[in-house]
Parts: C-alpha cells; structure tokens; sequence
C-alpha cells in the first residue's frame, strides 16, 4: 500500500531504470459501492472516487509518469494549458521534483479551487482570453519552442499513467465492469481506461472488457455533434472543451466496446451532483457528476441494466469547485445563541418531534 503508480504498477509502464520513482501516493483509490443510487438502475453500481488523488483528481496518475519520463529526459520545465485539474497536478508534481511549471488557463474559466492550488504550488499561472483549446495551442507552440515538456494528455506517458485506473477496478471486483460511465473532456481519460482494459483483457486477467459510455456536458459536445465547438459552455469546467485532443480515441472506444459518447445537459448534471452528495455522502465537482447524469439517463432512457456491473468514475473532488457547491445548497440558518429556539427550530414545537435519543 502507498507505492505509488510508477513502483506498483511498473510492469505495465514504460519505464527504465533511469526512471526516478517519484511519487506524491497517487492510485490506490476506493472503489464505493453505492446505496442509493444503483437502486433506480437495477444494477450493482461502484463509483470509483478519483478525488482522493493527492491533487484531488484523476491527473495525478498520468502526471507523475509523464513528470517522471521528463526527469529522467532532463527537462527544464514542465507547461500544460488547463481547465484546473491539469493544472494543479502538474504543479504539484513540478514543486515536489523541483521543476519550473508554466500554466495556461482560460481567463474567468477556471474554478476557484483549482486556480488556488495551482498557484499555492508556486506555478507560472498565465490566464489568456478565449478558449482551452487557444491555450492548447500555445502551449504547444511554446513546447516546440523551448525545452519544456507538455503535460497535456498529448504526452503519452499521461495516458500510460491514467490507465491504471482500470487495472484497479479489475482488482477490486475481481473482473471487469459490465458498464463504465465516464465524463468526457478532452477526451484522454475515457482513452486511458479502455487501453486499461484492453490490456489486462490481453493478458487474460480479465475475461472481459466493459462497455465504455462517456458523457459530455450539452453545450461543449462536440463528438456528439460531430464538429468542434467554438465557444463551449457548461457549469461543468473540467469538460468545457470544444476540441478535443483524443476526439478520435474515444469515438473508437466507444464502438469498439459497444458503447459511446452521448450527452447531458447541466440541469442533468446539477441533478447527479446533489443526488451523489445527498444520497451517497459522495462529494464530485461537477464534471464528475457527468458520469452518474449519464447512468440516471441512460437508465430512464431504457438501458437494462438489471444484473449488471457498473462503475461511475468521479473524476474530481467536490473542493475543486467551492462556488457551484454554494450555489447549489441552501444557506445557513442564522440563530441567536438560544437553546430554546435553535431547539424548537431542530424538532419543532415540544411533543411534536418523532426524534428519540438513541
């Protein structure tokens, strides 16, 4: 326990004995039987909490290979454009090892959260007007310009790090999922678990493979709509991306595993978002909650799920994003420091309460 993904997982990366291993404890994350939820689905569903990386989000797995692959090369500084979470994984990475990181963020597009940890870290953080996609483009353009190495899901030791995460639902339940809903963004996570899991399958670990369902939010769906989006919105940021640089990948594990890529809107976001926290004690930022609108949809839609296995990837932590928890819960009440009333206010008037003490 708490090898880290380069030592525990070595045999399946690329790495030489030139390869520091470094680590922060990411991987090793649970995987939560729901109580709730799977109740409307007919299925048995997990959610695999990603939060509980140490940047709080799934990044960490692919950012400590391609940080690592970029040690060993003798880099000078690490640069990622980002909607958050890129960002603060790679500046975490970057202070541990003692690497410059530069960062590119959309101006007024990054959460709070993110945006706090990403500078905390000590990052260059550079907000540009426009879109993610113009900050993935100058990013790269400055990659091929100094010696920096780019930290997006374009490295493809991100990707080689982030597939890790099947290897642990296969661990955990013994077997592949029948099911995995995941968010889709730039589309390198949904790429990653079906390499995953294509590669266990191989190896024969696993006898079989999971149908992949991603979800987009609405108004940044650009696989579902076949075109890129120019000016992608959604109170889900870690997806708002119009282009996606593994567009491709996920449309092919989606037909390849019998699944896809379909949609939901922010209201059906919002929806899972409070039903996980409320009903599950399970905390996401809202990109997260993609994946459980998608499974709820699905299902409402007419998906039998009845006997099957599902695993609901929550991607990041619920922290990540303090303002749309915020907006989405009541306020608190405000009393005078008064027994009686704060008492009658918790369980009415006397004799009318139902509570007993336990």
């Amino acid at each position: 326990m708490g090898q880290g993904v380069l030592t525990h997982y070595a045999e399946f990366l690329p790495l030489t004995p030139a390869t520091p291993r470094i680590t922060l404890g990411e991987g090793e994350t649970p995987l939560v039987r729901s109580r709730h939820i799977e109740r409307e689905t007919g299925g048995e569903v997990y959610f695999k909490l990603e939060g509980c990386n140490p940047t709080g989000s799934f990044k960490d797995r692919g950012m400590v290979v391609a940080v690592a692959k970029a040690l060993e090369e003798d880099s000078k500084a690490l640069i990622c454009a980002s909607t958050g979470n890129t960002s603060a994984s790679a500046a975490a990475f970057g202070a541990c090892c003692g690497l410059k990181v530069i960062v590119l963020v959309p101006q007024g597009s990054i959460a709070l959260g993110k945006l706090a940890q990403a500078l905390i870290y000590g990052a260059q953080v550079i907000a540009i007007e426009g879109s993610f996609d113009r900050d993935m483009e100058i990013a790269r353009g400055l990659a091929d310009r100094h010696p920096f190495t780019l930290v997006n899901s374009l490295n493809p030791y991100r990707l080689e790090g982030q597939k890790t995460a099947a290897f642990e639902v296969i661990e955990a339940l013994g077997d592949a999922p029948d099911y995995l809903f995941i968010p889709v963004g730039n589309a390198g996570n949904i790429t990653a678990y079906w390499r995953g899991f294509q590669e266990f399958h191989s190896r024969e670990k696993s006898s079989q493979t999971p149908r992949m369902m991603g979800f987009q939010a609405e108004g940044s769906a650009p696989i579902v709509r076949g075109e890129p989006v120019a000016d992608p919105r959604t109170v889900a940021s870690a997806i708002r991306i119009g282009n996606p640089a593994h567009w491709q990948n996920a449309v092919t594990a989606g037909k390849e595993s019998g699944g896809g890529v379909e949609a939901v809107s922010d209201d059906e976001i919002l929806e899972a978002y409070r039903l996980l926290a409320n009903a599950e004690g399970v905390f996401g930022e809202p990109a997260s909650a993609a994946s459980v609108a998608g499974l709820l949809k699905s299902t409402r839609q007419g998906l039998s799920l009845e006997g099957k296995r599902i695993v609901c990837v929550i991607t990041g932590n619920g922290l990540k994003d303090p303002d749309t928890a915020m907006s989405q819960a009541p306020e608190p009440t405000v009393f005078p420091p008064d027994l009686e009333q704060i008492e009658k206010a918790i369980i009415g008037a006397p004799g009318s309460s139902s509570w007993t003490r336990p």
